[in-house]
């Protein structure tokens, strides 16, 4: 088929139509420009197999470039590890809280810790406790005399009243205790103040009265010519600061017998362990009626239960994590507390201690419930003391009572 029909021309043109003759095409049909390859035109270019250089390497990827790091408010150019990406995986930072500070509060915390009894023991009141003239010579190991006074000085009327400590004037002493401390077992023991023993210029009394008529002084010494011990420490807290320890440590754990109610020291608890804060704590170490066998003799095993649970409690961990606690037991201890004034705040932790961990604890071997001290077993307990021979004493000079096995 001709490609005339696309160029409008047509054959065999009729005369006078105004065809050309000579060809017989139309005159006014478009035709066909013959097509020269001109100069400018772009060219197809064959397609050719690529050719690599031998041992040429091929060409990576180009890498992704990482994002600029974001800065903190600080300006450190440090980037966070929360909320962020631009990885696979996530952006790790640097932790905020260094380490450097973990050490600087670790070291601030060791400063309380040895700041705090150095300030509560700055405020507890030193005496010359021991008296002049001939004394025992020093012997091996450590022997405190604690003494637990009933001075109401610095209470209040009302005080005075919800403890039922009365109005009595003077000093008095209610617990009187040797302990012990050296290479073999503590010995905590406990001295009736009912011992009827010879007070240096009062005869035979009970040696209560020893602190009544001469303070400490007269007491240690009193202890020293009856015992043959030799005493490196005193010790005496008053009615107040007992109550302020056991609050500061927030109560202790008491397991009476049996049933105690004592009017007089306004103690009312029924048997079995319980929790005691210090009002009751006091009442429970200070009664002395509500026993019907042992009476008087009774109180020392309660003062050194109760001795035991305080200073228990006041190891404790909790008391050094816990700031507040560590702070009241130091103060407390001290706002009532009067010692000799040789003692530090070392010896004073080492009594502490020793209160807590005692292995013995009993009170002076006596004979019969008039509170006579046993001439042979209490002296073979004295002598174990003064030898540093704790482990010698055994349960026939370490009974409950402070009788013989068959009634102690």
């Amino acid at each position: 088929m001709s490609d005339d029909w696309l160029f409008g021309g047509r054959s065999g043109g009729s005369p006078g139509s105004g065809s050309d003759e000579r060809s017989g095409a139309d005159a006014d049909a478009t035709r066909a420009v013959p097509r020269e390859p001109g100069p400018d035109e772009t060219r197809v270019m064959p397609t050719m197999p690529r050719t690599q250089p031998t041992g040429a390497s091929r060409p990576q990827p180009p890498r992704p470039v990482p994002p600029p790091p974001r800065t903190t408010a600080a300006g450190t150019g440090s980037t966070s590890t929360a909320g962020t990406s631009g990885s696979r995986f996530g952006r790790i930072g640097r932790p905020h809280f260094k380490l450097r500070y973990l050490w600087l509060l670790l070291v601030l915390w060791l400063v309380y810790l040895i700041a705090v009894p150095f300030f509560a023991w700055s405020k507890a009141d030193k005496i010359n406790a021991f008296p002049a003239g001939h004394r025992p010579a020093d012997q091996s190991g450590t022997n405190y005399l604690l003494v637990g006074s009933d001075s109401r000085a610095g209470l209040t009327a009302a005080q005075r009243k919800a403890l039922h400590t009365g109005n009595a004037s003077g000093q008095r002493t209610d617990t009187i205790v040797l302990v012990h401390t050296g290479s073999g077992p503590t010995l905590t023991m406990s001295i009736p103040r009912d011992s009827n023993v010879p007070v240096p210029g009062h005869g035979t009394t009970k040696i209560n009265a020893a602190f009544a008529y001469g303070g400490p002084k007269l007491l240690v010494q009193t202890v020293e010519q009856d015992t043959g011990i030799h005493i490196d420490h005193y010790v005496e807290i008053g009615l107040g600061g007992f109550v302020n320890i056991v609050d500061s440590v927030g109560g202790i754990t008491i397991c009476p017998s049996h049933n105690m109610n004592d009017k007089l020291a306004n103690l009312h608890v029924k048997k079995g362990c319980q929790h005691a804060a210090g009002p009751v704590a006091l009442a429970y170490a200070r009664s002395r009626h509500a026993d019907p066998k042992l009476g008087d003799i009774a109180r020392g095993g309660q003062q050194r239960e109760v001795m035991a649970a305080v200073g228990h409690k006041a190891l404790s961990p909790w008391t050094v994590v816990n700031p507040f606690r560590y702070w009241n037991l130091w103060t407390s201890a001290t706002d009532n507390l009067t010692v000799d004034d040789t003692m530090g705040v070392v010896a004073m932790g080492h009594f502490g201690w020793a209160m807590t961990h005692s292995d013995l604890t009993c009170p002076v071997p006596i004979s019969n419930l008039a509170v006579t001290w046993d001439p042979t077993r209490s002296k073979q307990m004295f002598h174990d003391i003064i030898t540093d021979d704790t482990s010698a004493i055994g349960k026939t000079l370490c009974t409950k009572s402070g009788l013989p096995v068959s009634g102690g």
